[in-house]
């Protein structure tokens, strides 16, 4: 008897085992049905050898159990002692898979189906599967027969005997034998359709591809012809009477279960096309509509059941459309957009466990593999095979893939897939997640051959293999673009040139030769510089392709790298700051602005990355602005060279801002595109008023200083006019503003204004020097008089202007004034003096709102320019940033001085005020602050993809395709952006024809 509290060496020797409950193990190995064999050391060893020995253990019982009679229990219980490769097969098969272990309990003969070992059943195909199946003769005995075929399968996996690429064809193989047996089951029930109809099944997917899971839809596309002298419309009928049978013997649930899916989807239409249609059809549908995916689908295409000579037309038929694909217009961006999708649709709490579709999942190296095949395939028939890990052979044998790039991807694809395949085997149940339970978790890192701790063991080797898939699949495409300029390792075979300038076609590059030279002039050599960027730019390539000019990209990178090439901190900032990299090829690739801006002072490229202080996009608050340009203009030793610093500060500030614009607008792996149009609209208006500003403030400081020291002869502010007083100032706005001095105690007026008019002419000089540094152009045609008017006044002679002569149009542009710069205290006293008139009490009368609205009517019929689009025009035409601005400004002069929230030189404040005093209602203000909001950013990206500023959307179609890009339509899609540009605006227009010409709604 065993002394309380010590356990049996039994027990011990199960723990050593791998039994996770070997009090219950001991339970089973003691009862009647394993006597004969407990005490036999060769069946613990094989239980401990297996993925779930407690599994494995309790189904040989249950098995044992099922034999029928005495004899039956010892013929098993006797093959299993004295046959090895039985022994093996049958416990590994029932310690990886309950479901299996059901099939053997429900069928225990079947276990004989494991004994045989001939060479022959090693590696069966497709016929030996046949003669496996040919007893069925309905979908029972059918589930019975293909059950007893896949317990071959997967006990020559677990056992590995075969690897992963050996197993999947064989469940590949063992699928095509299925169709044809169900299609055999099929016209035999119903042989008054077989005898009108020719009927092909095409497989598609994983098993067109010879790589089919333990369990998953079989893909399949059906082409059904008429036999001679049949009619074909009754042929068809016939044809998918007989198809639409197959997929139920296949698909429908029995007492034996079901076997899987057969999946029509893949035709074309989809579910929506017929179920079979004649080859001429089918190939008229891919002449003439059918996607980029559904070319890629068919990389796949495999006859495998019905009429041998119809499958192969179809193929041969079809196989000049595939290898054309690449050829389509926007083919790769298409291609990985799907990708994307496919991603995005992933519920949240699943996509870390998604072993297929997740990133760094199954899918991302297929999706990879299948570009390179389509891009490549059309001059290389070598690489034309469906199978994931022979093409990828092939594209490493080619040289279109970087040979230690396709090992890693080989070890993981084969990893991954063994995990899948694992995961399914266990229920026989299609799932693609790993299971969170960690008894799972553990047998299928048991099942692995990871035994020393099997679950931590297979979540590191899992989380390993799916960075080295994330990693390279979007690399794959880009790297052998370098290798082809580039000194390789001898052995290693290289991209030809022409198949290079082929790949950036695909790519959407124009320029195909132009990119070779820059990337041999970045990449080439064995400098520590050339190894960095040899790593940087494939994955820029791709980030350059998103874009609508790759070409401009490639071409300012290496401007850019040229400049700063031999600074220490240029590569090393893309190289190790996440953002900086991704960041950059944005920009540069972008349009023509921010590029320009960067190439007059490459350095702030140090801005892309994620430093503190003026490092990174945030933009800088205005004090902060004024205080660096103020410390600036007192270091410089003259008036001129104080601009030339603030200029400098300006340039910079532009591109931060240009920067984050893009970027916001883009979005980046990191980080999506900004959803809040309004808040991108808000950001570069503030951002660019606060930093002009901050440069006329600077400006007034160094010509003050040069000319009079410290203190000006007169009090001297600057007054924001138009967009610059309403914090809405664009790219390429110029500065609208009044001057307004005031003669200190003691100072003549004459001198007085002789000074601030020689203040105002020295700084409009100095703002438009030609230099590296954009000019700021001063506008103040706003003034009393307009040009014909003094430039500056005093506080005492505006006074008198607006008591005597002004008109109703001066006081709306005076709704947006607001001081800038200079005397704070005198700016003030102006912003008192102008009140009353930009909100008159009472608001405006009826001959004053019929003037406001005839110079608005006169303004749209004359400076409209000559054939330009009054439906596309932003400032001008109809609904765009002029009707709703008037719209707005109507409601401030009639009811600002009874709302306070209307005093305000803002749009969208202004807007929004409005709506709370309801003024309008928030239906109306949504539309017209959509509007403005849109034409707007169109006006922001015609500066940044032109250079220059334009109220239209451009001709060119790059830069349109760039406009779209930034308002985050993709490619091919420019015609939706005009159409949504149009729509937004008609709406729009009709508020304002009611809120603002008072026509009835």
């Amino acid at each position: 008897m065993m002394a309380p509290g010590r356990r049996s060496s039994t027990f011990t020797r199960l723990l050593r085992h791998g039994f996770t409950d070997p009090s219950g193990a001991e339970r089973l190995l003691d009862s009647v049905e394993l006597a004969p064999v407990r005490d036999d050391p060769v069946l613990l060893d094989a239980l401990g050898a297996t993925a779930d020995p407690d599994l494995a253990l309790l189904g040989l019982v249950r098995l044992v159990e099922a034999q029928e009679g005495r004899t039956a229990r010892h013929e098993l219980l006797d093959t299993l002692i004295a046959a090895k490769p039985l022994r093996d097969r049958l416990l590994g098969v029932l310690g990886a898979s309950a479901a299996l272990g059901d099939h053997l309990i429900r069928h225990p003969r079947d276990w004989q189906a494991l004994v045989m070992y001939e060479p022959r059943d090693l590696h069966p195909g497709v016929e030996e599967f046949e003669r496996g199946l040919a007893e069925a003769t309905d979908p029972v005995s059918l589930r019975v027969a293909y059950r007893r075929c896949l317990l071959s399968i997967a006990a020559r996996d677990v056992c590995g005997t075969t690897d992963i690429a050996q197993t999947a064809a064989e469940l590949a193989d063992l699928a095509t034998a299925t169709l044809r047996a169900a299609l055999a089951i099929a016209r035999i029930a119903a042989p008054e359709d077989a005898v009108l109809c020719r009927l092909a099944v095409i497989a598609m997917g994983k098993c067109g591809g010879h790589e089919l899971n333990y369990v998953s839809d079989v893909d399949v596309i059906f082409v059904g012809e008429a036999v001679d002298g049949a009619d074909e419309g009754k042929a068809l009928q016939a044809a998918t009477r007989l198809a639409s049978h197959l997929m139920r013997i296949c698909s429908e649930t029995t007492i034996e279960g079901s076997i899987w899916p057969v999946d029509a989807n893949l035709r074309p239409e989809g579910r929506n096309g017929p179920l079979v249609r004649p080859l001429s059809s089918h190939l008229a549908y891919y002449q003439r509509w059918a996607k980029t995916w559904e070319f890629q689908a068919l990389l796949k295409a495999r006859p495998v059941a019905g009429d041998v000579e119809l499958g192969e037309e179809y193929v041969a038929a079809l196989a000049p459309l595939v290898w054309h694909a690449a050829e389509r217009e926007n083919f790769v961006v298409d291609v990985q957009k799907m990708r994307r999708r496919v991603v995005e649709n992933i519920p949240v709490a699943e996509v870390e466990r998604e072993l297929k579709l997740g990133p760094g999942g199954l899918r991302d190296v297929e999706f990879a593999v299948q570009l390179l095949q389509l891009v490549h395939g059309r001059a290389d028939t070598s690489l034309r095979s469906g199978t994931t890990l022979d093409a990828l052979g092939a594209l490493a044998a080619g040289g279109y893939v970087g040979r230690a790039d396709a090992v890693q991807l080989d070890d993981a694809y084969r990893f991954l897939r063994s995990m899948e395949h694992r995961i399914q085997l266990f229920r026989l149940r299609r799932t693609h997640l790993v299971p969170k339970d960690e008894a799972d978790l553990r047998r299928i890192g048991r099942s692995l051959g990871l035994r020393t701790d099997p679950v931590a063991e297979l979540n590191r080797e899992w989380k390993r293999h799916a960075s080295v898939v994330r990693r390279l699949h979007e690399k794959l495409f880009y790297r052998p673009l370098l290798d082809a300029v580039a000194q390789l390792a001898p052995g290693e075979s290289r991209l030809s040139t022409d198949a290079a300038r082929e790949r950036l076609v695909a790519l959407g590059y124009a320029d195909p030769a132009a990119a070779l030279r820059h990337l041999e002039a970045l990449a080439s050599g064995v400098s520590r510089k050339a190894a960095i960027q040899r790593t940087l730019l494939p994955v820029l390539l791709g980030w350059f392709a998103d874009s609508a000019d790759p070409d401009a990209g490639l071409l300012n990178f290496r401007k850019v790298s040229d400049a700063l090439g031999r600074t220490p901190w240029y590569l090393r900032l893309l190289r190790d700051e996440g953002a900086a990299a991704e960041n950059l090829a944005r920009v540069l690739s972008a349009g023509r602005l921010a590029p320009d801006l960067l190439m007059r002072a490459p350095e702030a490229v140090a801005l892309l990355g994620d430093g503190e202080g003026v490092g990174g996009l945030e933009p800088r608050e205005r004090a902060h602005l004024e205080q660096e340009i103020l410390s600036a203009v007192g270091r410089a030793g003259t008036g001129e060279q104080g601009v030339y610093a603030a200029r400098g500060v300006r340039r910079r500030e532009l591109f931060r801002t240009a920067a984050a614009d893009i970027v916001g607008s883009y979005g980046t792996e990191q980080s999506p595109a900004e959803a809040d149009q309004g808040a991108l609209v808000d950001q570069v208006g503030g951002a660019i008023s606060d930093l002009t500003a901050a440069t006329i403030a600077g400006t007034l400081r160094a010509v003050v200083r040069d000319g009079w020291g410290e203190t000006l002869p007169t009090r001297f502010a600057v007054i924001g006019m138009g967009r610059f007083g309403g914090h809405e100032l664009g790219y390429g706005s110029d500065a609208d503003v009044l001057f307004v001095h005031e003669a200190r105690e003691g100072v003549g007026e004459e001198e007085a204004a002789k000074a601030a008019s020689a203040v105002v002419s020295e700084m409009r000089r100095l703002l438009q020097v030609p230099s590296a540094d954009p000019p700021l152009l001063i506008d103040a045609d706003l003034r009393p008089e307009g040009k014909s008017g003094p430039v500056v006044r005093t506080l005492t002679s505006y006074e008198a202007y607006y008591r005597r002569w002004s008109l109703v149009w001066e006081s709306q542009a005076l709704l947006r004034a607001e001081v800038v710069a200079g005397d704070e205290e005198l700016g003030q006293r102006f912003i008192e003096l102008i009140d009353p008139l930009r909100y008159p009490a009472e608001g405006l009368g009826d001959d004053a709102v019929r003037e406001i609205r005839r110079l608005k009517a006169r303004m749209e019929s004359e400076r409209m320019p000559r054939g330009a689009d009054p439906t596309l025009h932003t400032k001008l035409g109809r609904g765009g940033l002029s009707d709703v601005e008037w719209a707005v400004q109507l409601l401030q002069l009639q009811h600002g001085w009874a709302e306070p929230g209307l005093r305000t030189t803002r749009t969208r404040e202004a807007l929004a005020a409005a709506c709370a005093a309801e003024l309008i209602s928030a239906e109306d203000a949504a539309i017209l602050d959509e509007a403005w909001v849109l034409a707007t950013r169109v006006r922001n990206a015609v500066m940044l993809v032109r250079g220059r500023a334009g109220d239209t959307f451009p001709s060119d179609g790059r830069e349109l395709g760039a406009v779209g890009r930034y308002l985050g339509y993709g490619p091919g899609h420019v015609g939706d952006m005009i159409d949504a540009y149009r729509r937004t605006t008609r709406r729009a227009r009709g508020v304002v024809d009611v809120l603002f010409y008072g026509a009835t709604a």
